[in-house]
């Protein structure tokens, strides 16, 4: 299969033959439910794409969710490999509203890398790295601190 559109319309197809047996023992038209399946097979993928294309991040938002202006991204390093977004996010949730909860990842190996980003409120930012900052979590003391703004590159990426 080279294409999207291609294994769309095998999918679609697969999903109308499925459908046309399923009710062929069903008192319904089975030549109904197979159009209908066969036109969902190609509305569901461009439903997904519109609303993957509005949301590119995953941020979690909430009634208390406030303007870009009043929401900072704090770094968080020397975290345990193990640990997971949800994790984190509780961790930060004692000391304030998080935004979003990033932990980055090598793009090789999708192996955590140890460290990640935390967005919270202005008011709750200096309450977190207070009370985060050079503290134990899973075995490993954590480094918590207001994240820079990342410079742009100059040379090109090989």
């Amino acid at each position: 299969m080279k294409s999207p559109q291609i294994s769309t319309v095998i999918i679609a197809i697969v999903f109308a033959i499925f459908a046309y047996i399923i009710t062929s023992t069903v008192s319904l038209t089975p030549v109904i439910v197979s159009v209908i399946v066969f036109i969902s097979a190609f509305v569901a993928p461009l439903l997904s794409s519109s609303s993957n294309s509005s949301s590119s991040t995953t941020k979690v938002s909430t009634p208390l969710q406030k303007s870009s202006e009043d929401i900072k991204t704090l770094y968080v390093g020397n975290l345990p490999y193990r640990a997971n977004e949800t994790a984190i996010r509780e961790l930060f949730s004692n000391h304030g509203i998080v935004q979003s909860v990033r932990l980055m990842k090598d793009k090789h190996t999708g192996k955590r890398r140890g460290f990640g980003f935390v967005e919270m409120s202005t008011s709750d930012i200096d309450k977190a790295i207070s009370a985060l900052n050079d503290t134990e979590f899973q075995q490993r003391t954590l480094k918590v601190r207001e994240a820079k703004e990342r410079p742009e590159r100059t040379d090109p990426v090989s």
